[in-house]
């Protein structure tokens, strides 16, 4: 077995492997690496590093395993030992799926790989494509959201380690779904993270909320970016995943003429190349900058995909009539008209919320809409908020559904967050385990006065407390009664008629047409054309009957409302359809 770490301050280098010190060579050829072979050390030895003699053995910065928790030494771990059976397996391509953001801990009681894998039939019936897992790289305690991870190589012990995520994946491949792993390279978690003793990881030349940022293009950089690159490569490779998404890239500041997300999309091409199957990645970024999701050959970064909150902010105050906050410049249906046609809200224009302008436009007539993610709900959406409701808190089941309709209707790729399907009642609440006495103090206070700063007069979740984690977890008898059985069958029933219809998988913004018409509360209608298919979806509080809504050979393919009702005009062209639509109803014609 062969050991090797960068360390480019040290002056002497040993591994502890076992609990028996071997001295490394410095290597000419890499200049600052060390290394030594251990013969006898073999999967499931033990090992560390100890630095210019100190009495301190520190856990591997790749360390593959961490049985023992963050603080723990680190574990050799052979990923040859694993049997595979997805030899079939190439992929699952972005373009037409459905994608379900999960969280491990909480998607079942049990919050472990195996046990997620066995509610995996339930995502294949609801029509899912694709599973998008929350961080599972090695962090401080038993539960958290996994934003906070330190050991970027090892999946966290107390999902199943590096074996159970294994499982999980080859499990999803066997139900023809993808997984995609949700990965953080703007920050580490302060608890256990020692990347700072080996090198410059870091760097004060650029800030971040979380302090000093990851060294992307300070002196030693080149290192730093080749451990993010080859961790990912790694994650794809090694794992079998089937894509990355890219936690809050707008945090991550490179000034050098190639940025690091460049330089990694050109790798994840190389490796799909190599493996000949489908692998993409997704960037989460506030900027509204289609750049980076535009082809490097047209001097883009070339990501696949990239979440797009304006969609999520304009379908939400939409729905729920919410506008402080970052919901300010949102609420009407002409904003929601605007996030449907040309994707950001924000493409140069005022921003109130940032009291400045923000974006750039999206060229709808050569951009894909299936390189931007649409959301209802998501980790953030929900978690962030000061007790974690999620938004069928607030809405009744006709407004879910007609949220549910626009989202996955919509020109776009769509994702649903575990449990919205079926409305689920749970709470997701910001929830953490640090061990550090002082950090624990400090995040439950900092909560709670983010919050206060806010406005907000009503109780905040500890997210210390167990009980904050434990209200978080899905409660998995809810879909087998209703309300929530019959919203689990609207979500099966529009992804399938997405399937079925291939407008509704059209890549073409432009063959999408949205017409809105708002007077008050109670006049509230949206319409939205796609090839033959119709959405027309009442957002108000009385009934309403549109005249020449389709040809009278048209279709009611699907409706919110027993009550809707869909006829032949009487005074007027017999050649239309009228159709009648309670308040807070949507109706799918075609």
């Amino acid at each position: 077995m062969r050991f090797a770490v960068w360390a480019p301050d040290a002056g002497r280098v040993e591994v502890m492997a076992d609990g028996t010190p071997h001295p490394m060579s410095a290597l000419d050829r890499r200049p600052g690496w060390w290394s030594v072979d251990v013969p006898a050390a073999q999967h499931g030895t033990d090992y560390g590093f100890v630095l210019d003699g100190a009495d301190e053995v520190l856990p591997d910065p790749r360390s593959p395993w961490q049985p023992q928790g963050v603080h723990g030494q680190s574990r050799v771990y052979d990923h040859d030992r694993f049997v595979w059976t997805d030899d079939r397996w190439h992929g699952r391509p972005l373009p037409g799926s459905v994608l379900y953001e999960l969280h491990v801990g909480t998607f079942t009681p049990e919050g472990t790989f195996d046990a997620a894998a066995e509610r995996l039939p339930h995502l294949v019936s609801l029509g899912i494509d694709v599973v998008e897992l929350l961080p599972v790289a090695s962090f401080p305690g038993h539960h958290g959201w996994g934003y906070d991870g330190v050991h970027l190589w090892a999946p966290h012990e107390p999902y199943g380690g590096p074996d159970g995520l294994k499982r999980f994946v080859n499990a999803a491949h066997a139900h023809g779904l993808g997984v995609v792993l949700d990965v953080v390279y703007n920050h580490l978690g302060p608890d256990g993270n020692r990347l700072a003793s080996y090198g410059p990881y870091f760097t004060r030349a650029h800030t971040t909320p979380w302090g000093d940022a990851v060294n992307f293009d300070q002196e030693g950089s080149d290192e730093v970016r080749a451990f993010v690159v080859q961790n990912a490569l790694m994650w794809l490779r090694d794992y079998h995943l089937d894509g990355l998404r890219l936690d809050a890239v707008h945090a991550i500041t490179d000034h050098r003429a190639v940025h690091v997300l460049e330089e990694l999309a050109g790798a994840v091409t190389a490796l799909s190349a190599h493996l000949g199957r489908d692998l993409f990645l997704i960037a989460e970024s506030d900027l509204n900058d289609p750049r980076l999701v535009t082809s490097r050959e047209a001097g883009g970064y070339g990501l696949d995909a990239q979440w797009n909150d304006d969609f999520h902010h304009a379908l939400h105050a939409a729905l729920t009539g919410e506008t402080q906050g970052y919901y300010c410049d949102f609420g009407t249906l002409e904003t929601l008209k605007k996030a449907l046609t040309k994707v950001f809200v924000h493409d140069g224009a005022m921003s109130s919320y940032r009291g400045r302008c923000h974006g750039r436009p999206v060229d709808v007539h050569i951009t894909p809409a299936h390189r931007f993610l649409s959301f209802l709900q998501n980790h953030d959406q929900v978690g962030n908020r000061a007790s974690g409701d999620r938004i069928g808190a607030t809405l009744s089941p006709d407004r879910l559904k007609i949220g549910a309709a626009l989202l996955l209707l919509a020109p776009f790729t769509p994702m649903l967050f575990m449990g919205e399907e079926w409305g689920a009642s749970t709470p997701w609440c910001y929830f953490t385990d640090h061990v550090d006495p002082r950090l624990a103090r400090a995040v439950s206070e900092g909560r709670r006065r983010e919050f206060a700063r806010h406005g907000w007069t009503g109780g905040v979740p500890d997210p210390q407390a167990v009980d904050t984690f434990r209200r978080s977890v899905l409660d998995w008898a809810e879909p087998g009664r209703d309300p929530h059985r019959d919203l689990l069958d609207w979500h099966r029933a529009l992804i399938g008629l997405r399937r079925a219809r291939p407008e509704l998988t059209d890549p073409r913004l432009t063959a999408a047409t949205v017409e809105v018409v708002e007077n008050g509360e109670d006049e509230r209608l949206l319409t939205m054309r796609r090839g033959g298919l119709c959405v027309a979806a009442n957002l108000g509080g009385g009934p309403v009957r549109l005249d020449g809504i389709g040809p009278s050979g048209a279709r009611l393919l699907l409706s919110s409302n027993p009550a809707i009702a869909m006829e032949k005009e009487v005074n007027g062209d017999s050649r239309a359809a009228a159709l009648s639509l309670p308040a807070a109803s949507v109706a799918v014609l075609g």
